[in-house]
């Protein structure tokens, strides 16, 4: 009872809160230790969940156009403080490689026209919005000026005017299955499973086709056309149903798309408050299929030097993803055990680093307010390109090439590990 009354408090103050051990977090990995970690989600899991509690909750829709060389994103942000006061923020990303080498990405070639519009100079489209009138039904989500709709249960379309500087209007067409990692995709905080004081959890769409149209002020006031044939996408619903420093401290995220595979990873590291657990979330897909979700990794950044902020920024990487085959069931998984597992490597340097952004700089006022003053609180985002990072899969001699993109997220200064 003393840690639930702990737990309550520290919610709704921001204080520090006290260590309560490795017994007070409950992962979805860990519940899935010697089951098949892969579970196909559906569309409903994908739902809007908007707890009463301070809770910040996402969707994210990141595309590669393969042929033409950009990247990106486009978020919502939902954010509840206390059960008091409620925020939504559109934020959008785009970047294209210079000289990129579509080569790197497929078997495909490029026409004169392609390659000229892949060599050109472009300039990086970086906005943050708040929304108003924003409301939420189900797995739509809708503002002034902005959409996000399900026209079936494999396609998403988003659309949003709401900053000339970043118009969108996306599709989203599923390609490969949805996951979630078991039956229940949440990490649970709280020494009683039955009334957790906070939640993380995470639904993906791995693999899907995009479509559509950016219009930018930048640039020449280009409109830019995403290859309909080429351009590969991922998205994912997110919810941290509580404080997100106290719910965890860093954070390490990929997304790597070439012509037939696609490689997800989400890997965050809780407080010492809960005993620095690691809970590593990634996705193997090869076209329409999952290959495996493995949950036991060993995720390394190299290289690392402190920036001004006082934080380890990565020059290469080195992630081993171990799983095992999405096709084996819990008993097939238990008879196999340790010796069935496969690795999945993604490895490389870190060409350039795109944005640094200061979150603090970027959220809303109210919810500033939640984390003003906590000592060891300076969340920033390291967000990192790459267009030939290699992919090593089991059993198969030649490595995958294709763009990356990697994010590092440091949110809370205390002895965070360096790797």
């Amino acid at each position: 009872m003393l840690k639930w009354i702990q737990g309550g408090i520290s919610s709704v103050t921001g204080i520090a809160e006290p260590e309560y051990g490795p017994e007070c977090i409950h992962s979805c990995t860990t519940r899935v230790s010697n089951k098949q970690s892969f579970n196909e989600a559906v569309a409903d899991d994908f739902k809007w969940q908007s707890p009463e509690n301070t809770h910040v909750e996402t969707s994210t829709f990141y595309f590669t156009d393969l042929k033409k060389g950009y990247n990106g994103f486009a978020q919502i942000i939902h954010s509840n403080i206390g059960g008091i006061h409620t925020t939504a923020q559109f934020t959008f990303k785009l970047y294209k490689y210079k000289n990129y080498d579509a080569s790197k990405a497929g078997d495909f070639t490029l026409s004169e026209d392609e390659l000229a519009e892949a060599s050109k100079d472009f300039e990086t489209i970086w906005t943050s919005t708040k929304l108003s009138n924003f409301r939420i039904e189900g797995k739509n989500f809708f503002a002034d000026n902005l959409s996000i709709e399900w026209i079936s249960d494999t396609e998403v379309h988003f659309k949003s005017a709401v900053n000339p500087a970043s118009v969108i209007d996306l599709v989203f067409v599923q390609e490969a299955p949805s996951v979630k990692v078991g039956v229940d995709p949440h990490t649970y905080y709280g020494d009683n499973l039955e009334a957790p004081w906070g939640s993380m959890s995470h639904v993906f769409r791995p693999r899907n086709k995009v479509t559509g149209s950016i219009k930018t002020t930048t640039n020449s006031g280009a409109e830019i056309v995403l290859d309909k044939e080429y351009t590969k996408g991922m998205f994912v619903m997110a919810l941290q149903g509580m404080k997100p420093h106290h719910a965890a401290k860093a954070w390490k995220f990929i997304n790597f798309q070439n012509q037939h595979y696609s490689v997800v990873l989400m890997e965050f590291t809780t407080p010492k408050s809960y005993a620095n657990t690691v809970v590593s979330i990634a996705i193997v897909a090869k076209d329409d299929k999952i290959v495996s979700v493995p949950v036991m990794n060993d995720c390394r950044m190299l290289e690392l030097t402190t920036d001004d902020a006082g934080w380890g920024v990565p020059k290469s990487i080195n992630f081993q993803l171990n799983g095992f085959d999405a096709s084996l069931n819990d008993s097939e998984v238990e008879t196999k055990g340790i010796a069935g597992l496969e690795t999945f490597e993604i490895s490389g340097t870190l060409t350039e680093l795109t944005e640094r952004v200061d979150v603090m700089n970027e959220m809303p006022q109210f919810v500033k307010n939640i984390v003003s003053g906590v000592a060891g609180t300076k969340p920033y985002i390291y967000q990192f390109y790459s267009q030939d990072l290699l992919l090593k899969l089991p059993n198969e001699e030649k490595p995958q090439t294709g763009p990356c993109w990697f994010e590092t997220t440091y949110i809370v200064d205390e002895e965070v590990p360096q790797q």
